[in-house]
């Protein structure tokens, strides 16, 4: 039998912040994304458009990793990678993806299902441009997910490249921009007492030649 490092079944938390009804959200899921994303930022919790980003490898491989949103509407949720990147490479073979968002604070979680797809061009130099010149030399430097030999020689590359456009602007990089998640399930999370949690999933279902937004409510 293997050891045993820490036992945590007891440790717990009984949540008791809110609820939540299909009575009481919006009918469409990205305003009601929208109003707790505001009430996030309202409780001032670090980085609330911090997101898990789930992806499946080629070999069936599920891989998560934390990225940041970037800016969000009706038509999804806008993030921004190295296109050369693993999450990339995954979703060049299979554009299904999910997104998490973790507000424990606020005992609250959103979880979204979707397809990425690549933004235009035009709009990843258009966020690239507002980003600090360090971000900006950051994504020339960085060949995301890349075996590097030390940290020494990124941070040299890094200040190879500050040097070089310490006059000027950095050009926009063609292997790096953004993902637009266009979503087909949200599911809003509010934690409840007695882990009697209250689910609303929000799910696109067909309507003669168009789609519309459901409403149902999922069992803890």
């Amino acid at each position: 039998m293997s050891k045993t490092f820490q036992d945590l079944a007891d440790m717990r938390l009984s949540y008791q912040k809110g609820g939540l009804t299909k009575a009481s959200v919006d009918e469409h899921p990205v305003v009601q994304f929208n109003k707790w994303f505001e009430e996030a930022e309202a409780a001032d919790l670090t980085e609330p458009n911090a997101m898990i980003i789930a992806t499946v490898s080629p070999e069936l491989q599920p891989v998560t990793r934390t990225v940041l949103l970037k800016y969000f509407d009706e038509s999804g949720f806008v993030f921004f990678t190295n296109y050369t990147s693993e999450k990339a490479r995954h979703i060049e073979h299979n554009p299904n993806v999910s997104l998490q968002f973790l507000w424990l604070d606020l005992e609250r979680q959103v979880r979204i299902e979707g397809k990425a797809e690549k933004i235009s061009t035009a709009e990843s130099i258009k966020y690239f441009s507002r980003r600090p010149k360090g971000s900006q030399i950051g994504a020339w430097v960085s060949h995301q997910s890349e075996i590097i030999s030390s940290k020494s020689l990124l941070k040299a590359q890094y200040e190879k490249l500050m040097d070089k456009f310490k006059h000027g602007e950095v050009p926009f990089p063609d292997f790096w921009g953004g993902y637009r998640v266009v979503p087909s399930k949200i599911e809003f999370w509010q934690g409840g007492e007695n882990r009697l949690h209250d689910r609303i999933l929000y799910e696109k279902t067909p309507r003669g030649s168009s789609q519309i937004w459901t409403i149902n409510r999922l069992a803890p």
